[in-house]
């Protein structure tokens, strides 16, 4: 692996006094992200909020941005839209809030006759989501993220100990929270497609640690007379290359795709993006120092065998 940094000595672990209060300001705003989406007051896609998905295919393609423009000038606002060049379909999702007297669907379908007189139309499909489907799909989705936390759990402990899989699932709801809690303060839509990339992120944060704690697995064996600080120090500063080198390889697909991915890509590489980040800062100062705060079997870090 390609050694950027070189031979390092960083006392992480005596910064972790810092890098938990930072870390707490913005798991606190991570939960306060999480109280808004359940209450409903976040900026929740249609998917949670309920609304209306029209799917139209034209006679000639419609230039997306000229479309949301259209929609934006006769009252529609704050539309989802979606293009499939080759057929020249565009998907339309208007989330139930911006609903204006008569249906949405109508809506949108007359604003295309009007301001598309030239290029006709016919409706593909049309779906109506209520506010009781989109309370069961945050159901949902709160589950799969519990049951991904027990499978973290139980995959670590069953390769390190317990108290190693309850660091790397803290880490990971870190990382989840952290993401939250930017997607709020900048006011992005919540919708399937962001938990889709928190459970992404949760893998990659997870893989992450696993290697930084593989490290000190092996550490323990070879220092066996070093200090519980001094093997975790020891670990991370050894694996800081390789972990800065696969971040920034994900990072260079990440930002092009965040630039210039276009409108539906956008919000998902974002997530992405801010989770490779937080995931890379967790492994090293969250992860870590909980194993190193948390006294293993017999109050030593792990079995030295």
């Amino acid at each position: 692996m390609l050694e950027i940094l070189g031979k390092t000595n960083i006392d992480f672990m005596g910064k972790r006094t810092v890098a938990f209060t930072f870390s707490g300001i913005l798991v606190l705003l991570g939960l306060i992200a999480v109280v808004q989406i359940a209450s409903g007051s976040a900026n929740l896609g249609i998917d949670f909020a309920g609304g209306t998905a029209v799917q139209l295919k034209f006679d000639q393609s419609v230039r997306i941005d000229e479309a949301r423009k259209a929609l934006e000038s006769n009252g529609v606002s704050n539309a989802e839209l979606q293009e499939f060049g080759q057929d020249n379909k565009l998907l339309i999702r208007v989330k139930a809030s911006t609903t204006i007297e008569e249906k949405t669907a109508e809506r949108v379908m007359a604003v295309f006759a009007k301001e598309f007189p030239d290029n006709t139309f016919v409706v593909d499909s049309t779906t109506e989501i209520g506010p009781t489907i989109g309370k069961k799909l945050q159901e949902d989705a709160l589950i799969a993220i519990i049951i991904s936390f027990a499978g973290i759990i139980l995959y670590v402990a069953a390769r390190f100990e317990l108290r190693f899989g309850v660091a790397a699932a803290l880490a990971t709801f870190h990382d989840v929270l952290v993401v939250l809690g930017i997607f709020y303060i900048l006011d992005k839509e919540i919708n399937v497609l962001i938990v889709t990339a928190l459970l992404t992120l949760a893998g990659y944060s997870l893989t992450d640690t696993v290697v930084v704690f593989d490290r000190i697995r092996e550490n323990l064996k070879s220092r066996r007379r070093d200090t519980e600080e001094a093997t975790i120090n020891n670990a991370v500063n050894q694996v800081l290359s390789r972990t800065i080198v696969t971040s920034l390889t994900v990072i260079l697909v990440l930002v092009p795709l965040t630039l210039a991915g276009g409108e539906v890509l956008h919000d998902f590489s974002l997530a992405l993006l801010w989770g490779v980040i937080c995931g890379t800062y967790s492994s090293v100062f969250v992860a870590s120092p909980l194993v190193l705060l948390w006294p293993g079997r017999g109050g030593r870090l792990m079995k030295r065998n």
